[in-house]
């Protein structure tokens, strides 16, 4: 859904430009917007990443405790 976001705003900025008009606001906007998603991506990978990484040290020290009570 983002993507499809940047395209339209992508277009509407070319309109704009070739009406003569100068959009210097609305391209700065359109480009924090990406970076921030971006930037917000990485982290949600980052985040899952360490969760997944939680998720296999927890197995394990379940195993090493079954593993320990027999």
């Amino acid at each position: 859904m983002k993507k499809i976001a940047v395209v339209f705003a992508s277009a509407s900025l070319m309109a704009l430009a070739a009406c003569g008009e100068t959009p210097a606001n609305e391209t700065a906007n359109a480009s924090n917007a990406v970076v921030e998603n971006v930037v917000d991506d990485a982290m949600n990978a980052s985040d899952n990443a360490m969760n997944a990484a939680n998720a296999a040290d927890n197995a394990a020290m379940m195993a090493n405790n079954a593993a320990n009570a027999m």
